[in-house]
């Protein structure tokens, strides 16, 4: 019976209850509850695959900058770059040309651009 429990290699077996168990198990019921199912699925399919693209494709493993402001730009300027990534994929699906595709990607990063810096220019007037 000590081998089919413990295996071949495993001497002991150990079974830890942690201080926080109460907390633990209070975080299980709201994430099993209907609206915290609700929440999770929602979470997962809007947040969690543009931080896995930055994270995994993008190379956005840290951000190397010091203050909050700092980071705030950075995270702004990959969100840019995911966007405009989606949207180019989008664009050549409706176009039957890449040379197309290229032109109204171009349009609209220069309204992209022109946005940008009017919003600068406005937060800079504050």
């Amino acid at each position: 019976m000590k081998k089919s429990c413990l295996g071949k290699t495993a001497k002991e077996k150990k079974f830890s209850v942690t201080y926080f168990k109460a907390e633990y198990e209070r975080n299980i019921a709201r994430v099993e509850s209907n609206r915290g199912r609700c929440m999770k699925g929602k979470r997962q399919s809007t947040v969690e695959p543009v931080f896995g693209t930055l994270t995994q494709f993008m190379g956005l493993r840290k951000i190397n900058t010091i203050g909050i402001k700092q980071a705030n730009k950075v995270m702004r300027l990959s969100a840019i770059a995911y966007s405009l990534k989606k949207y180019l994929k989008f664009v050549q699906k409706r176009t039957k040309s890449e040379g197309k595709a290229l032109g109204v990607l171009l349009f609209e990063i220069i309204a992209l651009y022109k946005a940008i810096n009017f919003h600068l220019s406005v937060s800079k007037l504050r």
